[in-house]
């Protein structure tokens, strides 16, 4: 498979060959599989406090009084600590001792990523993400790219190599969370647009940061989750000439 390698005024320059990992079989659920392996080691262990529904001072009063044998307050009728009083204890609480992590075999990883690259190069899986793109696939620039510093110079490129109006859209489509993650530091919902995948960092990592929905990786660092975000493969994705080599020596 061959591709053509444009400069940073869009124009092509030349044809390389891609490595054989673009021609892997789409495999869905192994991506959603690795994805949400991904996601779980993320997760933190919670539980309440030991303690949560049983400090009280407590007497069982036993029978004989006309009550239930529950555990009461010292100080009145109540009763506590047990699952069915208000302020007892939770019945089967979160416990901290759980494992969140969900294991993936390393081969099976390794095979999501090869799927989930030779992905970006299928237009129609691109399309189905609702991409906005001019132009063949895969997107591959020459090395300067990763050298430069001004967010006005990679706009300029972006637009030149017609990926620009995926950034657009996903500017547009920002919206606020709805429920009560906006109280948690996750206000807003930003759609993911543009993946930059660079071989080293010249200045690119800072200067495209701020687009909306972009998001810049070293090849080396490239995981399934940013390739599939959502575990629904098919990102719109911007190689330099350095990553399809770094790539091919990693994965092939």
């Amino acid at each position: 498979m061959r591709a053509e390698v444009l400069n940073l005024k869009g124009e092509v320059v030349e044809e390389i060959e891609l490595p054989p990992i673009f021609e892997e079989e789409f495999r869905p659920d192994i991506i959603k599989k690795a994805v949400l392996s991904i996601q779980s080691h993320r997760r933190q262990p919670y539980g309440p406090n030991p303690l949560s529904g049983v400090n009280y001072a407590w007497e069982n009063w036993g029978p004989g009084h006309g009550y239930a044998r529950v555990p009461r307050w010292k100080l009145g009728l109540r009763s506590v600590v047990v699952p069915q009083a208000v302020g007892g204890r939770e019945a089967h609480p979160p416990k901290v001792q759980k494992k969140w992590e969900e294991k993936i075999n390393k081969k099976e990883m390794r095979k999501a990523l090869l799927s989930a690259i030779s992905a970006t190069a299928r237009e129609e899986l691109v399309r189905a993400r609702n991409h906005v793109f001019e132009g063949k696939l895969p997107k591959i620039l020459v090395d300067d790219f990763e050298s430069l510093s001004k967010t006005k110079d990679v706009i300029a490129v972006l637009k030149a190599i017609g990926v620009y109006g995926d950034v657009e859209r996903a500017k547009e489509r920002k919206r606020h969370r709805s429920g009560i993650g906006k109280m948690r530091g996750r206000r807003y919902v930003a759609k993911k647009s543009v993946l930059i995948v660079v071989a080293q960092d010249g200045g690119i990592m800072r200067s495209a940061k701020g687009l909306p929905g972009v998001d810049v990786v070293l090849a080396k660092d490239l995981n399934v989750e940013q390739l599939a975000p959502g575990c629904h493969a098919g990102r719109l994705v911007v190689w330099t000439k350095s990553a399809i080599k770094a790539l091919g020596e990693r994965l092939c």
